[in-house]
């Protein structure tokens, strides 16, 4: 059901040491790390995950301090699932956030959907296969 959870820092160094640290006597690590550049409203964010090797599902997401809420995605069997999950989504008081596609900078076959929840969380639905 879910994919992945993100967290949003102010302090993204403190935080990111936090997790490494507290992560490491259970087994994960670091799975990546980069400047979210595409982000016209903040293109110098940083973001980094955790996981087991090859898999991201922790992230912690740079923020400007007014940001509030948490990242949440859910897996969908189908890039239509996909759809779908976001039409219904605003259907039904979701704001966009961002719609259905490809979204090549996580990897080549990552399509996903983002939407915003009546109390101001950020919701994903992904699939991972390609069409």
């Amino acid at each position: 059901m879910i994919d992945h959870l993100s967290t949003y820092a102010a302090d993204y160094l403190k935080t990111k040491g936090f997790y490494e640290a507290a992560f490491s006597p259970l087994g994960y690590s670091k799975q990546a790390e980069f400047v979210a550049d595409w982000d016209v409203d903040f293109p110098t964010r940083r973001a980094c995950s955790f996981g087991k090797e090859g898999k991201s599902i922790f992230w912690v997401i740079e923020s400007k301090k007014d940001l509030v809420g948490r990242h949440v995605a859910f897996s969908a069997k189908t890039r239509k699932g996909v759809d779908a999950f976001y039409n219904e989504a605003i259907k039904n008081g979701g704001t966009d956030n961002g719609p259905p596609g490809l979204r090549p900078q996580y990897h080549k076959d990552y399509y996903g959907a983002f939407v915003i929840d009546p109390d101001g969380n950020d919701v994903e639905a992904v699939c991972h296969l390609p069409d």
